[in-house]
């Protein structure tokens, strides 16, 4: 793309809006992703960022290239899993901060192609995810700490000119080398602090003449297509997807043998596809691949069981239809979100008693069933709460604790607070009580 030909950030915006729904529509509907943390730091087993945290030799650290040897088939075991645990795509960091890249760059020598194993495994992991109908994104740094222009990028002109050329250059081989590519996600926009120290409206505008319908995260400090919250679920006023490890330590690979264990489990997991969903958004969670490539193990279990979950609950998930958050729980053992005038419920503490009591839902109740199975519940509804009846002893989700119901009301009406609520608060509403 000629320089000449850019857009102004203003037409550059009107025109990424205009076909935004277009373009997030199956995103939307995803609601869940794996993202893959893999390169030379996987050898050491601590943390992706060792080689700036423990100010580790550079020259010392670019040796660990020789011993990157990943096993065959090491996509597919990524790929398998993350079909078996319910997700839609998958995100790979084809370039961490250390600079080495996991395809085969010409603008960059210092690859996966030159070293260890010598293979493209921005090639084989592309190639498995279109095997597994997976849709495709490419985590890419903006920090980098091996190019030799990155310290003073942030301070001259000349060094920063040579430093976004080399990065657009590498998104460049990225968007042209591969086929269609679904979402680029870019990280750490160091050590410039403005989209026009990144030249992020020239960058994104040729991602976008090489891939029309990619979407790009908010990373490159222009807001683009989603906001990324980092570690914790924070929904935004826009699309938005919460990324997160799976071991709540580090993104990359752990020795399972030398750390206390952090995994998250089925229940966890499901809680967060969850919130997330009830407020329009994505999660991304992270899985840090072994030094050959291999899931660790402790990551099947929990994600298999989920994708079980997600095989019975799905219709509570999926789908890019707007989700509607009620104002309140609409019990103290559930939580729940509208997807038009049906009020997904998860239930978290299943009655001993054989009756769910949901209050402060007054439109009026047309069916009720168990998620799980289409299974029909019996109910009946005053004016203060609606009462799910004869229910089976035990909770339908045997897999997690976590049963869904589905409630279908004539329309939807946003939750109300039970008639006790105001006297149990003394008549104040709390900001966070949701």
């Amino acid at each position: 793309m000629e320089r000449e030909n850019l857009l102004s950030k203003r037409e550059y915006e009107r025109k990424i809006a205009a076909t935004r729904d277009e373009r997030m529509a199956w995103w939307r509907a995803a609601r869940f992703g794996m993202f893959i943390h893999y390169g030379l730091y996987a050898l050491e087993g601590r943390n992706e960022w060792l080689q700036a945290l423990e100010n580790y030799d550079g020259a010392e650290y670019e040796k660990l290239a020789e011993d990157f040897h990943v096993k065959p088939g090491a996509c597919r075991e990524w790929c398998a899993l993350a079909v078996r645990a319910g997700m839609k795509y998958a995100v790979l960091t084809t370039r961490h901060h250390d600079g080495f890249s996991l395809w085969d760059s010409k603008v960059n020598p210092y690859n996966s192609m030159n070293y260890g194993s010598k293979r493209d495994i921005v090639r084989e992991f592309v190639d498995t995810c279109r095997e597994f109908g997976l849709k495709i994104g490419f985590y890419s740094s903006l920090m980098d700490w091996k190019h030799i222009d990155a310290p003073a990028a942030g301070r001259d002109s000349e060094a920063r000119r040579r430093f976004t050329d080399y990065i657009t250059e590498l998104n460049r081989e990225l968007c042209t080398n591969y086929g269609k590519i679904d979402i680029l996600w870019y990280d750490v926009p160091a050590p410039m602090e403005s989209w026009e120290g990144w030249n992020s409206l020239e960058m994104n505008q040729i991602v976008r003449s090489l891939q029309p319908h990619i979407i790009i995260n908010n990373r490159s400090r222009l807001e683009e297509d989603f906001g990324t919250p980092e570690g914790s679920i924070k929904p935004m006023d826009r699309d938005w997807e919460a990324c997160m490890t799976f071991n709540g330590i580090s993104w990359g690979y752990v020795d399972s043998a030398q750390a206390a264990p952090h995994s998250y489990n089925a229940t966890r997991i499901i809680k967060m596809l969850q919130s997330v969903t009830r407020s329009n958004g994505n999660l991304l969670l992270n899985i840090g691949p072994a030094p050959d490539g291999s899931v660790p193990e402790e990551a099947y279990e929990p994600l298999t069981t989920v994708g079980q979950w997600l095989l019975e609950n799905g219709d509570a998930i999926y789908g890019g239809s707007v989700k509607k958050n009620p104002l309140h729980r609409p019990n103290g053992v559930c939580d729940a979100h509208y997807d038009g005038n049906v009020l997904y419920v998860y239930n978290q503490i299943w009655p001993n008693n054989g009756k769910l009591v949901l209050g402060g839902l007054f439109a009026k109740l047309k069916s009720a069933w168990v998620v799980k199975d289409k299974t029909s519940l019996d109910f009946e509804q005053d004016a203060h709460k609606i009462v799910l009846k004869n229910l089976p002893p035990k909770s339908p989700d045997s897999l997690a604790g976590m049963a869904v119901l589905a409630l279908e009301f004539e329309k939807q009406i946003p939750y109300e607070r039970s008639t006790l609520y105001p006297q149990l608060h003394g008549g104040r509403v709390f900001e966070g009580d949701n």
